[in-house]
């Protein structure tokens, strides 16, 4: 399995977003919940999720999807040796999975996800203090969504 590039993006109305990107997409997405839908597109390799709430159309975080827990420690070792802030976070449950990952702010303060998953969740739980601050911080609150 090779690794994934994940985007995704806020949408004012999920059930219209969902009907208009099947179509734009050519494929029903993989998992929808009330508030949350997730594309896995497999030509080029892309999670691409819709996110109620936020500034409609804006991106809410980028990310990329390890094959395993062993390539999410190797790119976070490589991270932490490049003196960027990050923030780790394992066994988390957030966007109706659970997931071993990290998170790390591009220049511009866009949160980037860097995760494996390791199952999925019948719940959203992306209640976690910790990553709410990291997510505020450089004026991103906006974009504190957390898949």
């Amino acid at each position: 399995m090779a690794n994934t590039f994940h985007v995704a993006l806020y949408v004012k109305d999920l059930d219209a977003a969902i009907a208009r990107y099947t179509k734009l997409l050519g494929q029903e997405p993989a998992k929808v919940r009330h508030d949350y839908a997730k594309f896995e597109i497999a030509d080029p390799p892309v999670i691409f999720s819709l996110n109620a709430g936020g500034e409609p159309g804006t991106v809410s975080h980028l990310g990329i999807r390890y094959p395993s827990t062993g390539d999410v420690a190797s790119e976070m070792a490589r991270t932490k040796r490049e003196g960027l802030d990050m923030l780790e976070q394992q066994g988390t449950t957030c966007c109706y999975a659970k997931a071993d990952k990290y998170w790390v702010r591009d220049a511009d303060g866009m949160p980037w996800e860097m995760y494996t998953l390791l199952a999925d969740a019948d719940a959203e739980t992306a209640t976690d203090p910790t990553l709410r601050r990291f997510l505020d911080q450089e004026g991103t609150a906006a974009r504190g969504s957390c898949c």
